[in-house]
């Protein structure tokens, strides 16, 4: 069946993970463009100066305090979005935490823990976001990553994690496909996005980690998000190098070598981890906003990638464009030899 979803300005979008980075940034753009916000998250302190703020630009917001990780919370969640707007239309799953270290250094208790947020908190939100959306139609839309397709070294939890996101995720889709269920089920993987993600992870390597390079503004992955709130689509790489890590499966073996090589030392900072705390069991005090610390000036803002993913019509016109371009250079070249 033909799925219809709402133009932006009209509709009621739920979002996860929404005081700091990506669900922050995606909150903000989807309440300026007009719809009407509910963000859930840990941090209390941080999701009401969001809201604050998304208020005094003129938007409309509502925070929910929720644990992913507590199927109550996300019911809780769902619950007050209906009770305070009347429906839902867009529910976005994006809260996740990190957890660096070798997998053989990592306490199970950790492994669980990172576990219960990034794989089971898009379930909890899934399960309770599909009744709503399947009466009355809209999408539902879970953040995985470029790792749903590879795993790296150092992070193979969180890779874990995020693999079993896709698995979820294409079932689902299926499933509800099948039954004709007027949802869309669309799935975001990210490459590295400049955010606080980081800067809250909690370390086993000695040293605080950091993104692998080339690195993303999150403004991408909203307007990706967005992109699949008003119009069906399976899926999104963001950012150029995501890409070239999911065609790094077609050769798993030449990948591995060129991980086992690059990719421990790439994730690493100089900087000794200094007891600082971290978000894995709770949130920290301050999420830190929509940027993280380390990458200022160094965040690239486009993707020619993902532009072309989220626009192939405009893509497709513009290098037939630039094809006739240089066919009609070539004709006039040869004519004056």
């Amino acid at each position: 069946m033909t799925i219809q979803l709402k133009p932006l300005r009209e509709q009621v979008v739920v979002i996860t993970g929404a005081s700091s980075g990506i669900g922050l940034v995606t909150a903000r753009t989807a309440a300026a463009a007009g719809a009407s916000v509910v963000l859930a998250a840990r941090n209390q302190h941080d999701l009401r100066e969001a809201v604050d703020d998304i208020r005094r630009r003129g938007g409309r917001a509502t925070p929910v305090a929720a644990d992913v990780s507590n199927p109550s919370d996300v019911e809780a969640l769902g619950a007050a979005a209906s009770a305070t707007y009347g429906r839902i239309d867009t529910w976005i799953n994006n809260a996740a935490v990190a957890v660096y270290g070798r997998i053989m250094e990592l306490s199970l208790d950790e492994m669980r823990q990172q576990f219960d947020i990034n794989y089971w908190g898009v379930v909890h939100g899934s399960r309770v976001a599909v009744p709503y959306l399947r009466a009355g139609g809209g999408a539902l839309i879970n953040v995985g990553s470029v790792l749903s397709d590879r795993a790296i070294p150092l992070q193979g939890n969180y890779s874990a994690a995020k693999h079993a996101v896709k698995a979820f995720t294409d079932t689902l889709r299926m499933e509800l496909e099948e039954e004709r269920a007027p949802v869309s089920v669309t799935l975001i993987k990210p490459s590295s996005i400049d955010t606080p993600f980081f800067d809250k992870a909690r370390s086993h390597m000695g040293v605080e980690p950091q993104p692998v390079p080339p690195v993303y503004a999150p403004e991408l992955v909203a307007d990706a998000i967005l992109a699949a709130a008003v119009r069906p689509l399976r899926d999104i790489v963001v950012g150029g190098s995501g890409r070239l890590i999911s065609i790094g499966t077609m050769a798993p073996r030449l990948t591995d070598a060129y991980m086992e090589r690059m990719l421990f030392d790439s994730q690493k900072t100089d900087k000794p981890v200094s007891g600082r705390p971290d978000n894995l069991f709770g949130p920290v005090a301050r999420d830190g906003g929509e940027r993280g610390r380390n990458w200022q000036g160094r965040t690239m803002s486009r993707s020619a990638t993902t532009a072309a993913a989220l626009h192939p019509k405009a893509t497709a016109m513009t290098l037939a464009s630039a094809a006739a371009f240089a066919l009609a250079a070539y004709v006039r070249r040869t004519r004056l030899s």
